[in-house]
């Protein structure tokens, strides 16, 4: 994919990272140009120095071919007006911005905008894991509406050994949703291509989004 990065501080050299691991084509936009020493030492993508929502600017950065921006930089004003360029002019299908104040984050997702908030996804992590004693692990802190996915793994209870799959989905919450079962013996069996029996021992892996 090729995909504009709007922003080259910390959370932007962990993402270009990241991307850059999975060999996407990426391209950075920076208003300070020192911010572009914190690329990885083996980038090798485009690097536009200007403002952010200036649309001359996003042409040089490759905005009109993109398939995908994020505008992550410490401004939430430049972040909303970059995303709403990308997604109203640009016709961008995946645009994300990310909020660093939590009152704004409902008032930017009323204008069309996908968020990104890390005060709320940090809340929303760390919730379930001072409060449960279910081992919890987070693996993804996006979906499309910018709430926190998380995967859990909860032992069943004593009275839920030899109920069938199906039979639990009415013990859950609104919310989640059963991936797999994980087996003493650690095999795995997916819960979209069989609806296995629960026995001792079992596991439940669910999935869980934040509200």
């Amino acid at each position: 994919m090729n995909i504009i990065v709007v922003g080259c501080g910390k959370v932007g050299q962990s993402l270009i990272e990241g991307l850059g691991s999975q060999g996407h084509d990426i391209s950075v936009i920076s208003s300070n140009s020192d911010d572009f020493g914190n690329l990885p030492p083996d980038f090798n993508g485009f690097t536009t120095f200007g403002v952010p929502f200036d649309q001359d600017v996003l042409k040089r950065a490759g905005i009109e071919s993109c398939d995908a921006l994020a505008a992550i930089g410490s401004d939430d004003n430049t972040n909303l007006m970059c995303a709403q360029i990308a997604k109203d002019i640009y016709n961008v299908p995946r645009v994300y911005a990310r909020v660093n104040d939590r009152d704004k984050n409902e008032e930017f997702r009323s204008f069309g905008v996908n968020t990104v908030c890390p005060t709320n996804l940090t809340a929303a992590a760390l919730i379930p894991m001072l409060t449960s004693d279910i081992e919890t692990v987070v693996v993804s802190n996006t979906v499309h509406d910018g709430r926190l996915l998380t995967i859990m793994t909860i032992d069943i209870d004593k009275e839920q050994i030899g109920l069938r799959l199906t039979e639990m989905s009415g013990l859950l919450e609104q919310n989640e949703a059963i991936i797999a079962v994980e087996h003493a013996d650690g095999t795995v069996t997916m819960n979209a291509f069989s609806n296995p029996e629960l026995k001792k021992g079992d596991k439940l892996i669910l999935t869980k989004i934040a509200t």
